[in-house]
């Protein structure tokens, strides 16, 4: 086995829609949503809402449209931000064609539950004219009930079939700029049918575990779920659904990607659990610099190490490191070279400005590269 090879995950082969500006699917990198929990009337609040998502890395932002008085805000919504709008426009058809004409990126609909095969052609043409795609959203907790009643219950073989016929009706109105969820509560669940329905199709598909729990808990029902799934190379797209604020939706899912390599954003800090041999307060200073670093997007890595044991090989692997020393005596490390010693009054405010600096000349550095591969 080559160096490093056993990181390497095969993404599976999927056909590549838009959701305005962003590519899903194919090679696209997997793209981190969110979902906005203010009213959607309330323009002014939603617009905040999701200029912080913005700002935390959000790729696509979902909004609520329930009845007209949420289309028309939309539209003033999508004019204050930059980040595609994906429309949930729950089950009527009306909503789905007024929110395409209000200029959303996206809607999220069932098509089968909309009606006549009319309304379902009236949507795909509102949605060809304004370049709008679709996500046919799945949820084992709101299965037909003709399905239910055939297998018994919320299993993999129905939610899978039922997000198929919805397909079907969409490729029936020659439409196929489509994503697919098949999301449940239950993580077997929800990865089995993801498993199945990536065997069944080309299209991509958006994952989540849905109403997975609070920031913990669902962080850790989110990560082994999608985690699973990721690892298998299936999954375009991700939303990890927690009673939390949306902000830290986006925050988990980033480091979710980051941990199996697929998205890098940010600083990622390898830290100790921290023991008898620290010699510095490992915990209160990674909980510092996490709050500290947060503005920072440019990927690079940092190593907290309280003492000798593990800190110097861990800081040969990152771009800077902190290894604790006696006598408040600290060890700095720079591209995994020791470099210089700090103490412990200056220690965090030293890290913060190493890491800006070094953020800054890795930004230009790659920005150059990017611009030199493209010539």
């Amino acid at each position: 086995m080559t160096v490093r090879a056993y990181r390497h995950i095969e993404r599976r082969k999927s056909r590549q829609i838009h959701v305005g500006n962003v590519p899903i699917g194919g090679d696209a990198p997997i793209a981190v949503q969110s979902m906005t929990n203010t009213r959607t009337t309330d323009i002014k609040g939603t617009i905040e809402q999701v200029l912080g998502l913005e700002k935390a890395g959000a790729d696509i932002v979902r909004i609520s449209c329930p009845d007209e008085e949420s289309t028309a805000a939309l539209r003033h919504i999508i004019k204050e931000v930059n980040v595609p709008i994906v429309a949930d426009i729950h089950f009527h058809y009306k909503r789905a064609i007024e929110a395409a004409e209000a200029g959303a990126s996206c809607l999220r609909i069932n098509p089968g539950n909309i009606g006549s095969m009319d309304r379902v052609r009236e949507v795909v043409r509102a949605a060809k004219d304004h370049n709008c795609s679709m996500r046919i959203g799945v949820n084992a907790g709101s299965l037909e009930r003709e399905l239910l009643e055939r297998y018994g219950e919320p299993c993999p073989e129905a939610m899978v079939e039922s997000a198929l016929n919805h397909a079907k009706v969409l490729e029936d109105a020659d439409f196929r700029e489509f994503k697919i969820s098949v999301k449940a509560s239950d993580v077997f669940l929800a990865v089995a049918a993801y498993q199945g329905l990536a065997e069944a199709c080309d299209y991509p598909l958006h994952l989540g575990i849905t109403e997975a729990g609070g920031l913990m808990t669902g962080t850790v029902k989110s990560s082994v779920g999608m985690g699973m799934l990721l690892w298998a190379g299936i999954g375009d797209t991700i939303r990890v659904s927690l009673s939390a604020e949306p902000v830290e939706e986006v925050k988990v899912g980033f480091e979710i990607l980051k941990s199996l390599g697929l998205r890098h954003r940010g600083v990622s800090i390898i830290s100790c659990p921290s023991c008898a041999r620290q010699a510095f307060q490992v915990i209160k200073t990674v909980e510092t610099l996490e709050k500290r670093l947060a503005h920072i997007d440019t990927h690079m890595t940092l190593s907290i190490i309280g003492c000798v044991v593990n800190g110097p090989g861990e800081a040969r692997e990152t771009d800077i490191g902190l290894t604790g020393g006696g006598n408040g005596n600290h060890m700095i490390y720079l591209s995994g070279v020791t470099d210089h010693k700090i103490d412990d009054e200056n220690m965090v405010e030293h890290i913060v400005g190493l890491v800006e600096k070094k953020a800054a000349q890795l930004k230009i550095e790659r920005a150059a590269a990017a611009l030199a591969e493209a010539s």
